[in-house]
């Protein structure tokens, strides 16, 4: 099976100094029939204007995943971390019993534009901690390049969940297939660009889910940049 979500089917919300879409349930956006899939929560397309950001907050039991495609942000928490992420970097918190930080552009000049992921934890809990790893374009080009997973295999940063995320670049004869196991379940997000996912044509913002599905198959990109979730299906569980 197979559901494309468009991007201008998602969650909007302007505050001025951030514009966010939502692609799940999140804040005052709520659509019953978008609120999670499998262990992934959260994914919000963000952009901060320049020189403005999100004040210290709080988070508990979630792995939080930070994503640059334009632009820098800086992040500050509780622990003691203070790191500015950019384009290739891959920022991974787990609040676990709980952590306070605050993300901001420093930048005077320019947005920065992310993608903030949030996965649910299978360990409640744990002691919060902090990660972060740059990935080059070469390692994701014409291919999907694992940057999480459950034990931080080739050097993806790790997370407390049965779940692995790759990225990859696709452009023009640029191809690749993803197999997926019978008790495993794929969500694509795009995050710029054009690709076709399993015959279907998605640009930037739009999603595919795949569940009962042998494979994911990512062809004829044009400044593609996609996020793919691999993630345990729980049976009985709507999707």
């Amino acid at each position: 099976m197979q559901n494309i979500r468009r991007s201008n089917e998602r969650g909007y919300a302007d505050h001025g100094w951030l514009k966010s879409f939502h692609t799940f349930s999140f804040a005052d956006y709520y659509d019953p029939r978008h609120v999670e899939f499998g262990a992934l929560r959260v994914i919000n397309e963000d952009r901060v204007a320049a020189g403005a950001g999100f004040g210290t907050h709080g988070h508990r039991d979630m792995e939080i995943i930070s994503y640059v495609l334009d632009g820098e942000l800086a992040h500050k928490d509780s622990m003691g971390t203070g790191e500015t992420i950019r384009p290739g970097d891959v920022q991974r918190m787990s609040a676990g019993r709980g952590v306070t930080h605050s993300e901001f552009n420093p930048s005077q000049e320019k947005p920065v534009h992310f993608l903030q992921i949030w996965i649910q934890p299978n360990q409640r809990g744990v002691q919060p901690s902090y990660e972060q790893k740059h990935f080059p374009a070469e390692d994701k080009r014409g291919k999907l390049r694992l940057i999480a997973s459950p034990d931080g295999a080739n050097g993806s940063v790790s997370i407390h969940q049965d779940a692995k995320v790759y990225a990859g670049l696709f452009d023009g004869e640029e191809q690749v297939e993803l197999p997926i196991a019978a008790d495993r379940q794929v969500y694509l997000h795009v995050a710029r660009g054009t690709v076709t996912a399993n015959g279907n044509v998605l640009n930037a913002g739009d999603a595919l889910s795949l569940t009962d599905t042998s494979a994911l198959s990512l062809t004829h990109g044009h400044g593609a940049e996609v996020i793919v979730f691999d993630l345990q299906r729980v049976p009985g569980v709507r999707q």
